[in-house]
């Protein structure tokens, strides 16, 4: 059982980090799931990749756990904007909400799987390098979260949907949609952040249901590993893309999944 848990370990520092950065968590872990397999039931795995992201979010709790908790505010108009926050996280995760209830099984059917991931990774790479030239001149029209309105919300939330698919990532799809959508890098950020806790609160419940609360103990104990290790390290990820973004834009995320996905192509073309 040793070699299981360092087996996830490493899958928990891979998620930690791709989770937050555009770069496809679901994405990475399907490809590195192909040179490190977790010896266990293809319905364990299924459930195990989600509910590690759950570890993930629970970074973003803590680290804007303040922010995030009306209770906390010290003024009535903070305590106000705070539940703004709330509602437009609420809105933007209607979209994925519907669709990923509608389309779960059918994207883990056909879309889970090398080809897809390699495609979407350099899709997306390409998309951000041209989002990103397009954007050096702009001037970003909305920098604070009375500028975001409740339809951009809305309208970030549809870019989520694209992350659907296994290669894509939902932190790169919602980032870059607000960014097309005129919205400065750190609030398109946070709310990237903001969404992920419903999103994979619900997520993580759907999959945990379906597998059944009958751990064995080997089950619970890789679990349990992956998501401490998740935890950890995405407190460190998600420190190190908000002071990124602050003085570099996504053109090298960019690059790196155009290489990664061409990679990928390569080795399974040839293995």
């Amino acid at each position: 059982m040793l070699i299981e848990i360092l087996k996830s370990i490493i899958l928990g520092i891979v998620q930690g980090i791709t989770e937050w950065l555009p770069i496809s968590s679901t994405g990475h872990m399907i490809l590195v799931d192909e040179f490190l397999v977790l010896d266990q039931s293809s319905q364990f795995k299924e459930m195990y990749f989600v509910v590690i992201q759950l570890a993930s979010v629970l970074a973003v709790i803590l680290l804007y756990f303040k922010r995030l908790n009306p209770f906390m505010q010290p003024t009535k108009e903070a305590k106000q904007r705070t539940w703004n926050i709330w509602i437009k996280v609420i809105v933007g995760v209607i979209p994925v909400g519907i669709i990923g209830l509608l389309f779960d099984d059918l994207v883990d059917s056909y879309f889970f799987n090398w080809q897809t991931v390699s495609i979407a990774l350099i899709v997306y790479g390409v998309a951000f390098i041209i989002i990103e030239r397009r954007n050096k001149a702009r001037t970003m029209p909305i920098k604070s979260w009375d500028d975001f309105s409740f339809m951009k919300a809305f309208q970030v939330g549809l870019f989520q949907i694209l992350s659907l698919i296994p290669g894509t990532s939902r932190s790169g799809s919602t980032i870059v949609g607000g960014i097309l959508l005129g919205t400065d890098r750190p609030i398109a950020a946070e709310f990237s952040f903001f969404m992920s806790i419903p999103v994979m609160l619900g997520a993580s419940l759907v999959k945990l249901f379906s597998f059944g609360f009958n751990f064995t103990p080997e089950e619970l104990i890789i679990l349990a590993v992956g998501c401490i290790t998740s935890f950890l390290v995405s407190i460190v990820a998600i420190k190190f893309l908000m002071n990124y973004i602050q003085n570099n834009d996504f053109s090298s995320f960019g690059w790196y999944r155009i290489v990664v996905g061409v990679l990928v192509i390569l080795y399974f073309s040839f293995a």
